[in-house]
């Protein structure tokens, strides 16, 4: 039996206040002046409460790269940033393009126990992009795998795409696309602009990522299958998928909190941790995707994370491995750039970074509403402080974020997973039987 407890004077999401009982892995009661015998009482007064947060994008880099992350080690940086559910992406090593390395992949994180992990099995064999993988081995599997992507290389072939959005169909599957036309791209190191220019980087367009949108959401339309864009970049993507849903074809679509707020601006020392794909865009951009977001053009908010090990960042900009950490710094992030600037309320977000990554994956059990009965997984945030971010707030193995040193608001006071406190006045605990 988990622990009682009473949250006093919670703000449930940024709204009301209310206390908030759990019990048995559930939320037992919401109301005022709640009272309950042995419970635990936290004062939640200022606090708000919110649906444990989902991330649909994720890198947690085991089996095969552990020097960069562990599903352990992430998942407790995932719950240090107020997440109870995230969806590993499958370029490991081996691939996760067959059912018996997704179900390793489950049974990992629910050994760690700190969140739900939801494995995402590949479209294709070893993520090649030459033949479908076992789609429907990986959906009948323990892992019930609905999200399927190759997250790091584009599925190119309009045919293999066009295969694969038919496949899922069948399971209610859909297809997340790493949107990047590899030929457009070859050599590139920065977008494509005014700034690569001046540091004589390659260019990366951002025709490179609306084409390939542009023509899955054809396909989709075509097939009648569920499509989702990864780590949507560039205005005139955001038009794409605009023009896609008031067509009414069932496209979703994610942005990532460094492309909410870092700019191309950022390479200008050539700091290989803010070297990312899809790459830093232009103001104009952070603008529209800012905005795709507040008027429900883009669905949700993922992170990306995207560990490296020190010697991948520490070498000259060209050299270095693409990709930040960001699980602890979402929240944060999201908090400064749309609740900050008026452009969303604390409701919204739990919408962008709970519910509707949970339904895109189809995860039950996460981002359900703060009611009585429903499951206990929930983040409690204090969006009063300011304060740098630093190393001592990252928990997983890599240390490329892109924040170090730079002031954000809010903390991540609670976190809760199915009742179990992960997360508990700001630390991140020790669960037992959890291995080393």
């Amino acid at each position: 039996m988990t622990e009682v407890l009473l949250f006093r004077g919670a703000l449930l999401g940024g709204s009301g206040a209310a206390d908030i009982l759990v019990e048995d892995g559930r939320i037992a009661d919401v109301g005022s002046g709640l009272q309950r015998a042995g419970a635990t009482v936290v004062d939640a007064h200022g606090l708000i409460a919110l649906p444990g947060l989902v991330d649909l994008h994720t890198h947690l880099r085991e089996p095969g790269y552990e020097a960069s992350e562990t599903v352990l080690t992430g998942s407790r940086a995932a719950a240090a940033g107020g997440y109870t559910a995230v969806f590993a992406m499958p370029n490991t090593s081996p691939v996760a393009d067959t059912a018996g390395v997704v179900e390793q992949e489950l049974a990992l994180g629910e050994a760690a126990g700190f969140v739900t992990v939801q494995p995402i099995g590949a479209v294709t064999v070893g993520q090649k992009g030459e033949r479908l993988a076992e789609l429907g081995a990986m959906a009948d599997s323990r892992a019930r795998v609905r999200v399927f992507s190759d997250d790091g290389f584009c599925v190119w072939d309009p045919l293999i795409m066009r295969r694969a959005l038919e496949y899922v169909k069948a399971f209610d599957g859909v297809i997340a696309q790493h949107a990047q036309d590899p030929r457009l791209t070859e050599g590139a190191q920065l977008n494509e602009g005014s700034v690569s220019a001046e540091l004589g980087l390659a260019g990366w367009p951002a025709v490179a990522e609306e084409s390939i949108i542009a023509r899955d959401v054809l396909l989709a339309e075509h097939v009648g299958s569920r499509l989702h864009v990864c780590h949507l970049s560039t205005a005139g993507s955001v038009d794409i998928i605009r023009w896609a849903k008031k067509r009414g074809i069932d496209v979703t679509a994610e942005v990532t909190p460094h492309h909410l707020l870092l700019t191309d601006e950022s390479a200008r020392g050539y700091d290989a941790r803010f070297k990312v794909n899809p790459p830093l865009r232009r103001h104009e951009d952070v603008l529209a995707v800012r905005e795709g977001l507040a008027d429900g053009t883009i669905d949700i908010v993922a992170t990306d994370h995207a560990p490296h090990p020190a010697e991948a960042k520490a070498c000259e900009w060209q050299a270095a491995a693409n990709g930040m950490v960001g699980l602890e710094s979402a929240l944060r992030v999201v908090h400064a750039t749309m609740v900050d600037t008026g452009l969303m309320t604390w409701g919204d977000i739990a919408r962008v970074m709970s519910r509707e990554p949970a339904r895109i994956g189809r995860l039950s059990g996460h981002g359900t509403p703060l009611t009585s009965g429903q499951p206990a997984s929930l983040t409690f945030y204090d969006p009063a402080p300011v304060r740098a971010f630093s190393v001592d707030d990252l928990h997983g193995r890599s240390r490329n974020s892109p924040y170090l040193g730079r002031e954000l608001p809010g903390d991540v006071r609670w976190t809760l997973h199915r009742g179990t406190p992960t997360v508990a006045d700001g630390r991140v605990l020790d669960l037992p039987g959890v291995r080393a």
